[in-house]
């Protein structure tokens, strides 16, 4: 069984990477910037006895996606997850958002996931694909990451057409974390934290292993299509 994680150099991806190991899988790992946490993902995910291979690429780029692709069908032959992953948030002030910040988080948030899905099914005979969306698409949403917002939104939207399109070899499901203990978080105000625990059920943000073990778990039930799953703590209490 092969996987291909997309954004698999750190945080949700790192941990869905070695995850799959664990459960003997080989792996794909997909980077853009962070080549040395992503080649020390490599060592790790070989340490479970299994296949890993690292790529390169930029997902918003459609060449260096039909790439990617062909490196994997050469090596392995086929993929049968999927795991988009990869995405970025600019949070500014509504005031300062730009017409470029938001068309980057688009191209990488949403068309990304729409490139690597659309060419990765051409080599899934049968299989799965997981979107990480976010309740930030759904419900959470806040001003200074409207754009992240929309394009999570967007990927929510996709997952739904995905199932539809790729019915009934692929099955296509959305996973939506609340807050998550990522690089992208560690710089938010404490107050702000602290009040955004408050709102959870239970009271803490989520280690990227839990969503880690959601998009598994996800993964293997052999009937879930088509799903927008939250997993964010109980949020709103």
């Amino acid at each position: 069984m092969v996987v291909l994680v997309t954004g698999a150099s750190k945080g949700i991806g790192f941990e869905t990477a070695l995850k799959y190991a664990k459960e003997g899988y080989d792996v794909v790992i997909n980077y853009n910037n962070s080549m040395r946490e992503a080649l020390t993902l490599e060592n790790k995910v070989r340490s479970f006895g299994v296949n890993a291979m690292v790529i390169k690429c930029d997902i918003s780029n459609e060449k260096e996606v039909i790439d990617m692709i062909e490196q994997v069908k050469k090596e392995f032959g086929r993929i049968d997850v999927l795991v988009n992953n990869a995405g970025i948030a600019i949070d500014t002030t509504f005031e300062d958002k730009t017409v470029d910040n938001f068309r980057k988080t688009l191209d990488i948030n949403l068309i990304g996931t729409f490139l690597v899905s659309k060419y990765a099914a051409k080599i899934m005979d049968e299989g799965v694909i997981i979107n990480v969306g976010s309740t930030n698409g759904i419900d959470t949403t806040y001003p200074e990451s409207l754009d992240y917002d929309a394009s999570k939104a967007g990927v929510i939207s996709l997952t739904h057409n995905l199932s539809t399109e790729f019915s009934p070899k692929i099955r296509v499901n959305c996973i939506c974390p609340g807050w998550v203990n990522t690089d992208m978080n560690k710089k938010l105000d404490l107050d702000f934290v602290k009040e955004e625990k408050s709102k959870i059920k239970l009271g803490r943000f989520a280690e990227p292993s839990e969503i880690a073990d959601a998009i598994y778990n996800i993964s293997i039930c052999s009937y879930i299509n088509d799903s927008i799953i939250r997993v964010d703590g109980g949020e709103h209490a």
